[in-house]
């Protein structure tokens, strides 16, 4: 079957707090086809196989800009053992390349996989990184009303300011952008993650 496996490393770990706990219990909702788990010092992996699973992980992690993010697309062997680190699989692989190259790649994220359709995956979630990385703190509280399916008229009744601020933060922030990026990268790692005829 084919999968996406992250495996995820904290950057700058020798000289911060181990955030693995923490990031890990903030991913707990995400469903996921084996859970998140710490493999090595401040590092953890997960497989999944919904896409939009993945554009919410992503996302998440971008937000915190503490790690470098490598993805790895293709097919994992067959059964999955119960314990991500167990598994194995040119998925598996893959996700170690991506991480390692992530250290040195924009917004510190790689895609690899056998399919050249990675290429596009990985060119769309760099672009979608830089409209996060402009969000303010403010920007991501109107971001996170709406994504709860707040309009703006009650996010600017909750917020204490008018609709047309509110309006002017979403559009710095990138809010409809960022919608628009989160589809397509949902439906590019649909079509990644489609079984190829044997």
């Amino acid at each position: 079957m084919r999968a996406a496996v992250l495996t995820i490393d904290q950057r700058g770990s020798s000289k911060d707090s181990d955030r693995v706990p923490g990031t890990l219990a903030g991913l707990a909702d995400v469903v996921l086809l084996r859970p998140f788990e710490r493999t090595a010092g401040d590092e953890f992996q997960g497989v999944l196989d919904e896409p939009a699973a993945l554009a919410t992980v992503v996302e998440r992690l971008l937000r915190e800009a503490s790690w470098s993010i490598g993805i790895g697309i293709g097919e994992v062997e067959e059964p999955l053992p119960d314990s991500t680190r167990a598994g194995r699989g040119p998925a598996f692989v893959s996700a170690r390349d991506a991480v390692t190259g992530a250290k040195s790649a924009p917004w510190r994220l790689r895609v690899a996989g056998d399919d050249p359709g990675v290429r596009a995956l990985e060119t769309t979630l760099w672009l979608w990184a830089s409209v996060l990385n402009r969000r303010t703190k403010g920007g991501w509280e109107v971001a996170d009303l709406a994504d709860a399916g707040a309009s703006y008229d009650e996010i600017a009744k909750r917020l204490g300011v008018t609709q047309s601020a509110i309006s002017q933060r979403a559009q710095a922030a990138g809010i409809v952008e960022g919608r628009r990026a989160r589809e397509l990268v949902t439906d590019l790692v649909g079509g990644l993650l489609q079984d190829r005829p044997q």
